[in-house]
């Protein structure tokens, strides 16, 4: 169940950094600050449960690895955010290193 609880707050994670974009719109600003500090709230909360059986630094790794691999592609797919090949080559090497984390735990 802790890597349900880690899976649900790296999802929370992409939300905040989404929800201060949406801010940056004055006709939406109090709506994306919401949702940021919403989504910041709920990810610490699913966090503190996923670290009752998940060790301190691999649960950081893997939540801020959702965090930054689902940020980008949001970015990307909705935002209009470049992309590259150098890019998602990146953010692959962040995906192989959680996923190698999570296989060695």
């Amino acid at each position: 169940m802790s890597w349900l609880y880690l899976l649900v707050a790296g999802l929370f994670e992409i939300g905040w950094p989404v929800g201060i974009k949406v801010a940056q719109d004055p006709s939406l600003r109090w709506l994306g600050l919401l949702m940021a500090i919403s989504c910041m709230g709920l990810s610490g909360f699913f966090m503190w449960l996923a670290q009752r059986d998940i060790t301190m630094g691999t649960a950081y790794a893997v939540w801020t690895g959702i965090g930054a691999a689902g940020t980008f592609l949001v970015g990307i797919f909705f935002f209009g955010d470049p992309s590259s090949l150098g890019r998602y080559v990146g953010v692959c090497l962040i995906v192989a290193g959680v996923a190698a984390l999570k296989l060695s735990h």
